[in-house]
Parts: structure tokens; sequence; C-alpha cells
């Protein structure tokens, strides 16, 4: 939840109760790295779910080092645990994506040259009837 703090601060919303402390501190490392009340109270599910991605990739990513570093290598273990990195990966950079996380939406978003709240731009009518006016 988006909560307005003393002095009229946007607080980060903290991390659900629900997340393990590895998963928490993921949420909170995604948040901070947002402006603040960049997350809607309605994308949280989403970012629960990238948070339990992001920590069980990590614990695939230490099962293939633990079976790369065993005398007697099983490829067909490893071939397993190397789908499942896979298919977090794909988790991960699906929600990242449609939460707009990635570097190229933040570039694209840059790139555009989006306007803030407070940017006011002259309507491209009112130019043409300024020159009308300067032409009398």
């Amino acid at each position: 939840m988006i909560l307005e703090g003393p002095n009229g601060v946007i607080d980060r919303p903290d991390a659900p109760y629900n997340l393990t402390d590895a998963e928490a501190d993921e949420w909170r490392a995604i948040v901070a790295s947002m402006p603040a009340g960049h997350f809607a109270r309605t994308q949280y599910p989403m970012l629960v779910q990238l948070c339990r991605h992001k920590v069980a990739a990590d614990r695939v990513a230490q099962l293939i080092e633990a079976v790369c570093r065993k005398k007697k290598f099983n490829s067909s273990e490893l071939l397993a645990l190397q789908a499942a990195q896979s298919a977090e990966s794909s988790a991960i950079m699906r929600l990242s994506r449609s939460m707009r996380l990635t570097q190229q939406s933040v570039y694209r978003a840059n790139a555009t040259g989006r306007l803030s709240p407070t940017t006011t731009i002259e309507a491209p009518w009112a130019r043409s009837r300024q020159n009308e006016n300067d032409e009398d």
C-alpha cells in the first residue's frame, strides 16, 4: 500500500508478512530501486510472485553448482535443474516486463520524453491562431 507519511512524503510499501525473509529482502530491493509510488496496490500479487521466483532461481542456481562440484557427474540431474532454471528465468522476465521493471521499459519511458504532471505544453491550434493574429 502506498502510504503518505509525515510531511507528505510517500512511503514505499513494506513486504507482506507471508513472504520468507529472503523473499522480503527481494521485495525491499525491488521497491527501493523504483521511484516512490511506482507500485500500485494491484501490482502487489505480481511483485510477490516475482520475489518468490527470484529466490527460487537462486536456489536452483545453488543446486546446479552443487551438481557440478560432485565427483560423479549426473547429467540428467543437471538437465532437470537447468530446465527449472530456465522456467524461473522466464517467469522473472514475464513478471518484470508486465510491471515495467526491465531496463528496456525504463529506457523507453525516458526516451519517449514523457511529460511530468506539472509540465504544460501549448496546443498546436493555439500556435496557428497566434500566427494568424501576427499576420493581421
